[in-house]
Parts: C-alpha cells; sequence; structure tokens
C-alpha cells in the first residue's frame, strides 16, 4: 500500500476514534455530577456541624473562578476516553492488523484479552486503597487546623492512583509476552526475583502519591505475587518449548553437536596432471616440454 493510503487510513481511524471519545464525553457530561461525587468519595468529607479539625475529616471546595467549569470538562472528557475505548481500541487494532503475521495476531488475542481484566483489577484496588491513603495523609493535620481539599486536586490525584495501579498491573503481563516470542526465559526470570522484589517496592514508593507504606505494599504486594505467577507460567512454557524442540534452549550463535570423530584415510593414488591447452598437450611430444613463446613456457 502507498504511504498516502496509509496516511490515509490513519486519518480516518483517528477520526472516528475523536468522534466516539467527544459522543461519549457528550453523554458523560449527563452525569457530570455523579461522576465527581464517585472520584471525590474517597476523601472523608466532613458532615454538617462536624468541626473539621485535628484532621478527622476534610470539605471540598473551589478555590477559582473557573474552576466548577474546568473541572467538569476534565472529568466528563476523562469519562469519555474510559467509555468510548473499545471503539477507539478497535480502530488502533484494525490500523495495525494488517501489519501482523497469524502468529502475532494470535499473541495481540491473548494480551487484550488478559489486559483489559488485570487493568481494571488494578484500578479497583487503587480506589480500595485510596480512603486509606487519604485518611493517613489527612491525620497528620494538627488539632489547631482543618482541611480544605480543591476538588480538581482531589481528582487529579484519583486518576493518578488508577492509572499507576492499572498500569503497574501489567507488567507481569509483559513478561509473558516476551517469553512467549522466546526474549526471556523463565530460568532467567527466577535469577532475577530478588532485583525484582527491590524494584517494585521502590517503585511502589516512587509511584504512589501518598507518603504512607500502606500504599507502597498495597500496590508492591500484588505485582510480586503477580510476577512469579509470570515466572511459573514462562517455566512450564519453556518446558512444553524444549519437549517440541530439543534445540530451543540454544543461543542462535552457540554451535550445535557434531560427530568429530575420525575417519580412517583409504590410500593415496597418482593422478596425471593434464595439459589446460592444446598447445601445452603437443609440447609433450617434445621430450615433454612445452614449447617456449616469446621466452615463456606459459603460452597464455
Amino acid at each position: 500500500m502507498p504511504l498516502a493510503d496509509h496516511l490515509r487510513e490513519l486519518r480516518n481511524r483517528l477520526a472516528k476514534g475523536l468522534l466516539a471519545i467527544i459522543v461519549a464525553s457528550i453523554i458523560a457530561g449527563f452525569y457530570n455530577k455523579e461522576l465527581m461525587d464517585f472520584l471525590a468519595a474517597p476523601v472523608p468529607a466532613c458532615e454538617p456541624g462536624q468541626t473539621n479539625t485535628g484532621g478527622k475529616c476534610a470539605n471540598i471546595v473551589f478555590n477559582k473562578l473557573l474552576s466548577p467549569f474546568t473541572t467538569t470538562v476534565k472529568v466528563t472528557l476523562l469519562a469519555g476516553v474510559v467509555l468510548s475505548c473499545p471503539v477507539w481500541l478497535y480502530q488502533l487494532w484494525a490500523f495495525v492488523a494488517p501489519g501482523l503475521h497469524r502468529s502475532e495476531k494470535k499473541y495481540t488475542y491473548y494480551f487484550v484479552a488478559a489486559a483489559v481484566p488485570l487493568f481494571m483489577a488494578g484500578a479497583y484496588l487503587a480506589y480500595v486503597v485510596m480512603p486509606i491513603s487519604v485518611k493517613v495523609l489527612i491525620s497528620i493535620t494538627p488539632d489547631a487546623a482543618g482541611n480544605l481539599l480543591e476538588l480538581d486536586d482531589v481528582l487529579d490525584f484519583t486518576v493518578r492512583m488508577v492509572l499507576v495501579f492499572g498500569l503497574a498491573f501489567e507488567l507481569p503481563l509483559l513478561l509473558i509476552m516476551l517469553n512467549l516470542v522466546g526474549l526471556v526465559t523463565g530460568r532467567r526470570m527466577v535469577h532475577w526475583w530478588r532485583a525484582v522484589v527491590m524494584g517494585v517496592f521502590v517503585f511502589g514508593a516512587i509511584a504512589t502519591p501518598t507518603t504512607d507504606p500502606i500504599g507502597m505494599i498495597a500496590l508492591s504486594g500484588p505485582i510480586i505475587v503477580l510476577y512469579f505467577a509470570a515466572v511459573g507460567f514462562a517455566m512450564i512454557n519453556d518446558r512444553r518449548r524444549a519437549r517440541r524442540n530439543p534445540d530451543a534452549g540454544l543461543d542462535d550463535d552457540e554451535a550445535s553437536h557434531l560427530d568429530l570423530t575420525p575417519e580412517a584415510v583409504g590410500g593415496t593414488e597418482p593422478v596425471a596432471a593434464a595439459r589446460a591447452l592444446p598447445e601445452q598437450a603437443g609440447g609433450e611430444a617434445d621430450g615433454g616440454r612445452a614449447p617456449r613463446v616469446n621466452g615463456y613456457d606459459d603460452i597464455t
């Protein structure tokens, strides 16, 4: 397909995906208040008449004139992207699929089928952990002070936690895909376990916006469990591959087994050297010496 056709196809796919996001965002705009209440639910809001001191609760406010409008637009766009994900994901797949082989398409189906539940599980875990994290953060407030949280910041915090937890749950799936294509073996993944555990906890401490250890443990623990599940899958897959192909574990530059046993060499037979040219063959009658041409034996 020419480059112009590829660009035209990409433009059409992007237009369809953007149109789906706009339509879904418009539909979500009718439920913007319910969406904002849902995203702000992890914050322990103060009840009417409850004193907002000592870090027991917090009041959610808007500090700028345009904050209600910008926050509503942000929430509706985010909801539109999430609701329309089947459409724009399909458009992305339809653009990439013609260039893939049959085996690559099969692996892609498996990847998408497992990636969506893993991301949803991570997002759900983040939503469960968030109330605990928020309570720990606002509990540091001294008794003489209260908490006024801007709704825009609360929504950013919620979205960040959901994305971090959801994407982190995709790491074991990435390792499985690398094993399926033969880039990483299960034995090598087993040797990495100490560094992986340490790296996951460091990542959990940096990636989670909270400073409490609860969010770090809640993020790191499931990832480590999923990592060892990926290691078990890789080991089983390596054994299955070894049964089908005994040379599957060899590197590309590793020599195969050869039979280097020396064999007996038979006796030699004398072979008369034939003249290459008729002029040289005719010189044999003259004492076996070829005629000289311009002082040289080689007539060429």
